[in-house]
């Protein structure tokens, strides 16, 4: 039985991936900070929970020892500058160096639509130029024998998002929803299918030097998707609540407003520059097809979660999502 070393396995897109790898022939080792983060995985019989920090370069080391394979998900969408460098420029400068020693060359990285490794320079957001940057280094090690495939998904939707449910339950505590970067677009993608592409290129070895760009089959604008949440999850009778679209300089002052908010931001200034690039296949890369995978639409998908969330606490439900690694 193979071993594959799961980064990041405990989140939201690496559960679904623990579950997928857990009925093939894999055995998954899954490191994490707390343990408590992947209670909901400690069932599957092929599945090794070690309690261990991957920033840690000498940890990281130990843990790609005798795997052979590695999927990195790690990734932040809040914090400063050193923050963003740590989760995605120095962690994949670390792994590389740490799978091409331990002879350990199969990687299969998760980085994000609208990452461009051949200019850093260029992205307009902190999150986006650090991803970059991590692509850059992950391309670098492959003259050293790195087999590397790179996956750009835009943005995930599923049961436990932390997109489409935070828009539902903004909508059951607020009579109106004023939205920053309405006019942003995303092309949204499954978590299923997410999974079953990050799958797909672990076993299939012709993957390797490929970056995929991983998007649904529908381009929504943000308030498209705002309007959406409403409508599925029944709000007002499915006519969801009134969007005001805020003007660029008072949207930028709703999200450092929210940033004082306690917990993790529900909007950040960096998000906003993030979305000045449109979230939405470029159409130079291959995508989902190419990996056999046909995407399935949000309107599909939406409907089987969204209304489920009725039942949840929306104030507590609104703070309490984190990242786990």
């Amino acid at each position: 039985m193979k071993r594959v070393l799961l980064l990041g396995g405990s989140g939201f897109v690496g559960s679904h991936v623990c579950n997928k790898l857990a009925s093939r022939p894999w055995r998954i080792t899954l490191p994490t900070r707390y343990e408590v983060h992947a209670r909901h995985l400690q069932h599957l019989p092929q599945v090794d929970v070690v309690r261990a920090d991957v920033h840690d370069p000498a940890v990281l080391r130990s843990l790609v020892n005798g795997h052979d394979a590695v999927i990195n998900l790690v990734a932040i969408l809040h914090g400063d500058a050193a923050a963003f460098d740590k989760a995605h420029v120095e962690l994949t400068k670390n792994l590389a160096r740490a799978c091409l020693d331990a002879g350990v060359p199969r990687l299969v990285h998760v980085s994000a639509l609208g990452a461009d490794g051949l200019a850093p320079d260029k992205a307009p957001s902190m999150y986006l130029r650090s991803k970059s940057q991590g692509e850059a280094l992950l391309t670098k090690a492959t003259a050293e024998g790195l087999q590397l495939t790179l996956l750009r998904p835009s943005v995930i939707f599923g049961d436990q998002d932390k997109f489409l449910n935070l828009f539902a339950r903004l909508q059951k505590m607020f009579p109106v929803i004023p939205l920053a970067g309405a006019q942003a677009r995303f092309q949204p993608v499954w978590v299923e299918d997410v999974a079953q592409a990050i799958v797909h290129c672990i076993e299939t070895p012709r993957t390797a030097g490929q970056t995929y760009e991983l998007c649904g089959p529908q381009v929504f604008t943000l308030r498209a998707l705002v309007k959406l949440a409403g409508t599925l999850s029944g709000i007002r009778q499915g006519r969801g609540r009134p969007i005001v679209a805020l003007p660029e300089a008072l949207g930028r002052l709703q999200a450092r407003l929210m940033a004082w908010l306690p917990g993790p931001p529900l909007m950040s200034v960096d998000n906003l520059d993030s979305m000045r690039v449109d979230n939405v296949a470029g159409g130079k890369l291959p995508g989902l097809q190419a990996l056999g995978i046909t995407p399935a639409s949000l309107g599909a998908i939406g409907p089987t979660y969204l209304g489920s969330s009725e039942s949840q606490d929306p104030c507590l439900a609104l703070r309490s999502h984190q990242h786990s690694t």
